[in-house]
């Protein structure tokens, strides 16, 4: 009998040091697959983020960039006084006027720069300034009571020396010869004498000063005017705007006080006019016009003259 030996080695199990290449090349593709899978669902979502971000696209950056640097944010933010542009917008007119007329006064050059450059004040502008004054003039009177009282004088008499300070300023600015056209001046004439008009007759006689001392520069300012108007053109201005008729309403109005103004005009209108015909001055006076009473010394002649206060 044959006996045929035959050598086993040991059991599979027992080799731990051996490694099945089968199993290392399973284990290498399963990883492999398993990293190429969450790769590709990682993918979708990095395309997402990437069109949801404009700042991950370098073309959608080169698109958003503006046409003009814009200026750079200071890192280092501390207090600091405004710029003098930003500071001067904050300011109202009062505030700015106050700043102005400071400078003025303590530099004198700056002064002059302002005069020479500032434009010149309207007729409508003046009178609006002086609206104002009266307003606050005519704010300022108590309620109830009568107007014209010495209570109600010494509650308004700093406000009406202002409104009449500052109309005591501005007509010189429009009479000759630094207003050179005839129409400008006697436009401001007639609204400024309004405001005298309007002011009231007080019960003290004393108090009635300013009122009149108004008047009376006014009536010399109308006859300034009216000379220089005669001069130009041959006083066309004073026989076709009515002024005859406006400066005797004045007069008339002012209980007779713009009679310098009067006459002047009758003399300018005279002059012009004397080889006209004018109707007799022993005609009735109420058949004349008042240019032609004016020329013939005739106006004012009916009307009785005021007496007391006024």
């Amino acid at each position: 009998m044959n006996v045929i030996n035959q050598t086993f080695g040991p059991p599979p199990h027992l080799l731990n040091h051996r490694l099945s290449p089968s199993r290392t090349i399973s284990s290498h593709s399963v990883m492999s697959g398993r990293k190429r899978k969450a790769d590709d669902d990682g993918s979708g979502g990095d395309d997402d983020r990437m069109s949801a971000s404009p700042s991950g696209s370098p073309a959608v950056q080169n698109r958003l960039l503006p046409r003009h640097p814009m200026k750079r944010l200071r890192t280092n933010i501390s207090g600091r006084p405004l710029p003098l542009p930003r500071l001067l917008e904050t300011l109202s007119a009062d505030e700015m006027r106050t700043v102005l007329q400071s400078l003025c006064e303590r530099h004198s050059g700056i002064g002059n720069e302002v005069v020479t450059t500032a434009p010149r004040p309207s007729v409508q502008s003046t009178l609006e300034v002086l609206a104002k004054y009266e307003s606050t003039f005519q704010s300022a009177f108590p309620f109830g009571g009568r107007a014209s009282s010495d209570y109600a004088y010494n509650r308004v008499r700093q406000h009406l020396i202002e409104l009449l300070d500052a109309l005591k300023d501005f007509t010189p600015h429009f009479l000759p010869p630094n207003e050179s056209q005839p129409a400008t001046s006697l436009a401001f004439l007639d609204g400024a004498t309004e405001f005298i008009h309007r002011l009231p007759d007080w019960d003290t006689y004393q108090h009635n000063r300013h009122k009149q001392e108004a008047y009376e520069e006014m009536a010399k300012a109308w006859s300034a005017v009216i000379r220089e108007a005669a001069k130009k053109a041959g006083g066309i201005q004073l026989q076709y705007g009515g002024w005859d008729q406006k400066i005797a309403k004045h007069n008339e109005a002012s209980g007779g006080r713009m009679q310098e103004a009067v006459n002047e005009l009758r003399g300018s209108l005279g002059w012009m006019d004397s080889d006209a015909p004018h109707p007799p001055v022993g005609g009735p006076a109420g058949n004349m016009s008042i240019r032609d009473q004016l020329l013939s010394g005739s106006y004012g002649m009916g009307a009785s003259a005021r007496v007391g206060a006024w």
